[in-house]
């Protein structure tokens, strides 16, 4: 007996506690900012930054000498000013010093050291360095030198003009870390990272949870003079399944769904984009323009005679309702690619794209089976199960003008792999900007930048294009330079090495007490301004 009311005392006593903590939690829960992520993230070291998932932890994680708004203007970071020489080659920056590194053992016990222009030095050199083999060394590409003048002058060299650079140095890759870390016997800085972001490194259990916690140094303030960030934590679960994700969010248990999903969409948005009305009062939807074409490429050196002849490839931009596609598969999630490669938001956006003319591409059908004996054209398109629907809308219009489309899917990996090494013909892919510059989008059609070396999968070669692509870099004007961007996106539309689907929206979704979240161009998560009530 004795013991019964024991072990119920000891029952009582744990709910009692529990409850407590619960209660402390719920009120605590307005400084915790959760979000799940459907993809691993791959590392906490800002030199292998290469995946979304990870850009977005790094960012919270990790500063560098200039960043970029919510418009893509470049802002000073670390850096609070800087100069450019008159030639574009010589950039000079003049670091903050109230800057510190996120505390950690290895600078003693709980304590730091404030940020110098020497550990930008020893940043870059690491990114550089071939035995760290970082997948973000191509930024200092056209890099000829740079150093530390003093500990707050640092100065950089750049071996050609090139108008984009600063644009570069906003990317994780550019990130400051400190040399102590690197240096300590069996450090791992992958999982344990020390940055001078907003936000420091607390738990992290690989496919499970990853925790951040303010960092309480952080030098950068509100227009009111109040130390940000807000937030307390930031807690992220990978739950791999997206509707998962989903549901959760709509228990509460997350204050953050990011994009559109075909599992979810048609639950929250509406076929003509805007927020189902049962969510009207838990919900507040924020969307923008995303730097993200979708399109289709050719391999233009590939197997399949039939997609080596431009009036194929033309037929297939004539042969499909863009508007149509967007409206019924996207929700209106984006705006149809009818003006090219470069996505609206950057200069050079504008030039001659196609439009639905089914007429025309019967036409040019006919024209290549005239003379090819009527030859049957054997086509395969290569696509991931998340653009199954946009595949199979794409077979049925093509089917209307003549041509008979087979579709293949193939895990998001093997895919990539696939055409990066050229083994598919024809393969759906995107191109999601890494910096604000349109030269993003034509590097992937100059003959230099060929794949698996560069991002050229096309294998697309024209020589005015690629002598004016070797031009823009000289032209620091920048009106002078999207008029050349203009003109190669026109070359490019032209010969038809791809087929533009569609400029993708961001798009997010959070509950009603988060405010200060905002979205940009490169759907960048910046949660140091960001509030829950």
């Amino acid at each position: 007996m004795k013991n019964s009311i024991a072990t119920l005392l000891t029952l009582l006593l744990t709910i009692i506690f529990f409850s407590c903590g619960g209660e402390q939690n719920k009120k605590r829960d307005h400084l915790v900012f959760r979000y799940n992520e459907n993809a691993a993230v791959n590392s906490l070291d800002p030199a292998f930054s290469r995946t979304r998932p990870s850009i977005w932890v790094c960012n919270q994680l990790f500063s560098g000498l200039v960043q970029l708004d919510d418009k893509l203007n470049i802002q000073p970071d670390i850096a609070k000013r800087w100069e450019i020489s008159p030639n574009g080659k010589t950039y000079t920056f003049t670091l903050r010093d109230d800057v510190y590194f996120h505390r950690n053992g290895v600078f003693g016990t709980d304590s730091t050291r404030t940020v110098i222009a020497q550990d930008f030095e020893y940043s870059l050199n690491r990114l550089l360095d071939e035995n760290v083999a970082a997948p973000g060394r191509w930024i200092l590409q056209n890099v000829a030198d740079f150093k530390a003048v003093n500990d707050t002058i640092f100065q950089i060299q750049l071996n050609k003009t090139f108008p984009a650079f600063l644009g570069l140095l906003t990317m994780k890759y550019a990130s400051v870390v400190p040399h102590e870390a690197f240096e300590a016997a069996g450090y791992d800085f992958r999982a344990n990272p020390i940055g001078t972001g907003a936000f420091q490194f607390k738990i992290w259990e690989e496919n499970v949870k990853l925790v951040l916690r303010k960092n309480p140094l952080y030098y950068e303030k509100d227009e009111e003079g109040v130390q940000l960030p807000y937030l307390e934590a930031v807690a992220i679960t990978f739950l791999p399944d997206k509707q998962s994700g989903f549901l959760q969010f709509v228990q509460g248990r997350q204050d953050l769904v990011s994009g559109l999903d075909p599992s979810y969409k048609d639950e929250i948005v509406t076929p003509k984009g805007k927020l189902q009305a049962k969510y009207n009062d838990e919900v507040d939807m924020i969307t923008g323009p995303y730097l993200n074409t979708e399109y289709i490429g050719f391999r233009l050196d590939g197997a399949n005679d039939a997609v080596k002849d431009k009036r194929i490839r033309q037929a297939m931009n004539y042969g499909f309702d863009r508007e149509k596609m967007v409206m019924y598969l996207r929700n209106g999630m984006g705006t149809p690619a009818i003006y090219g490669m470069i996505p609206t938001g950057l200069g050079g956006y504008g030039t001659t794209g196609y439009n639905y003319n089914p007429e025309k591409a019967r036409k040019l059908i006919a024209e290549y089976k005239s003379e090819n004996g009527n030859a049957n054209l054997d086509i395969q398109m290569s696509t991931s199960a998340s653009y199954l629907d946009i595949a199979e809308y794409l077979q049925r219009e093509w089917q209307k003008i003549g041509l008979t489309v087979a579709v293949d899917v193939n895990p998001p990996s093997t895919l990539t792999q696939s055409i990066s090494n050229g083994k598919v013909s024809f393969f759906k892919a995107s191109w999601i900007a890494d910096y604000p510059d349109a030269e993003n989008y034509l590097s992937l059609f100059y003959s230099k930048n060929f794949s698996p070396g560069g991002p050229n999968y096309t294998h697309f070669k024209n020589e005015d294009f690629d002598r004016l692509y070797e031009k823009a870099f000289t032209v620091i004007n920048d009106k002078e330079r999207y008029a050349l961007y203009k003109k190669m996106d026109a070359i490019v539309m032209e010969e038809a090495p791809v087929v533009p689907l569609f400029y993708d929206k961001a798009a997010r979704f959070t509950t009603k007490d988060v405010a200060g979240l905002g979205i940009n161009p490169l759907n960048l998560l910046v949660l140091k301004k960001v509030k829950k009530n």
